[in-house]
């Protein structure tokens, strides 16, 4: 898939042909433009690194935007084998935006459920741009017991900008999917593992998201909110988006210092798109050593640590004046 460059990756694109440009001119004769050559390169690592290194919160919402990001599907084609997608919700139908089946990950037989994009118009409409309607939760929820019933290790791909806002969503119930959700995860004797992949926006996100370890990666994003939306709601502007973006500590080292988050998967130098299989294996890695450490633990101890973990999100501090 060709890549197209970001506002901010422009600077290197054009390294990148001056390079192309004299290897070409000197196709035949290479070593006389070695010194030439060997520079421009040496600049153009200088330059990914410094541009890489120093992400604005708002660069890496674009970079897991990209239409080229592996989504729920790619990843199960590169990290897991054996994979038996299950549809139906088994009260309305089959939501194409939130997806899952049984797998199997290493030697580790799992029940994988995830949110999936396009990355084309055609695969975007067909999956509702990742918003889920209330019968993908409800889908995802009849995986989940199904695979408590059978003693199966649970992972959760998150990838979305939130739930599908309309009004059929609303119809059928969309709060009260998501609440359900919440509320039984807490309840599941097994392992639970949740990754945020690329968007990780509201209850949308949080959906799927009850977990024992939550993991994300570099680039990616977890917000009670997209920052167009909330500069909407403050600024009245969707334009202050990057301001927004900064505001709302989103990002995964933000995350991890406020302890919403539990590991930090590192992506490929400029994001997951530039290596499909290198983001693959990372997850595939982090996924593995979680379950094998939380696979020590009893039911009983399993759920009160997930309990006890997101009833510890939030510190305060009182004074008196």
């Amino acid at each position: 898939m060709k890549l197209t460059p970001l506002e901010f990756e422009k600077p290197l694109v054009e390294l990148e042909k001056k390079i192309e440009a004299i290897k070409i001119e000197y196709k035949e004769h290479l070593a006389e433009a070695g010194p030439e050559l060997a520079a421009l390169e040496a600049k153009l690592r200088e330059e990914r690194a410094r541009i890489y290194s120093n992400l604005t919160p708002w660069q890496r919402v674009q970079i897991v935007r990209h239409s080229a990001r592996p989504y729920t599907y790619d990843y199960l084609k590169l990290l897991a084998t054996d994979f038996m997608e299950m549809n139906g919700d088994r009260c309305f139908g089959n939501d194409r935006a939130l997806v899952g089946g049984f797998a199997k990950i290493g030697d580790e037989r799992v029940m994988i459920i995830g949110h999936q994009k396009g990355h084309d118009t055609k695969q975007n409409i067909r999956h509702n741009f990742g918003l889920a309607h209330p019968e993908g939760y409800r889908k995802a929820l009849r995986l989940m017991r199904l695979a408590d019933k059978f003693g199966l290790p649970i992972v959760c791909f998150i990838d979305t900008p939130g739930a599908y806002p309309g009004i059929a969503s609303e119809e059928r119930h969309i709060a009260e999917a998501i609440a359900v959700n919440l509320r039984e995860m807490f309840t599941l004797n097994v392992p639970i593992v949740a990754v945020v992949l690329g968007e990780g926006g509201s209850g949308g996100a949080l959906g799927i998201g009850v977990a024992d370890r939550v993991l994300i990666m570099e680039n990616a994003y977890y917000s009670v909110i997209s920052p167009e939306g909330c500069a909407a709601i403050l600024w009245k502007d969707q334009s202050h988006a990057p301001k927004a973006a900064a505001a709302l500590k989103m990002t995964s080292p933000d995350l991890l210092a406020l302890k919403l988050v539990d590991e930090i998967i590192p992506e490929p130098a400029g994001g997951a798109h530039h290596s499909w299989e290198t983001a693959a294996e990372a997850v595939k890695k982090s996924v593995l050593n979680q379950i094998a450490e939380l696979k020590k633990l009893d039911a009983f101890e399993l759920k009160e640590k997930r309990y006890e973990k997101f009833r510890a999100f939030g510190e305060w501090s009182e004074t008196t004046v």
